[in-house]
């Protein structure tokens, strides 16, 4: 049977489908405006962990994302980030 993009979202095969009505190349640019303003250090270390997390035991997997967050913690994105929420302003990361 087929089964339509929004039974696929609910079950969780897919992340997402476009609104009713949306040109779908317009919801995916909305995506990828959302993405380009966000840390992109950040975003490359979750993709790795998520990717690599399959192959990892638990322990493991923990061990690489305390790790992976130390790491980040040190970042001009980190701080930018921190400094922003304290100051109840939009960050402005830079990929550093």
């Amino acid at each position: 049977d087929k089964l339509s993009a929004r039974d696929a979202k609910e079950w969780g095969m897919i992340w997402d489908v476009a609104p009713e009505g949306e040109d779908v190349v317009s919801a995916a640019m909305k995506v990828a405006q959302r993405l380009s303003v966000l840390p992109t250090k950040a975003l490359v270390a979750t993709r790795k962990l998520m990717r690599e997390a399959a192959s990892r035991s638990l322990d493991n997997q923990l061990d690489a994302e305390r790790d992976m967050q130390s790491e980040l913690g040190k970042t001009h994105d980190y701080i930018e980030g921190v400094t922003a929420f304290l100051q109840k302003r939009p960050p402005h990361f830079k990929g550093e």
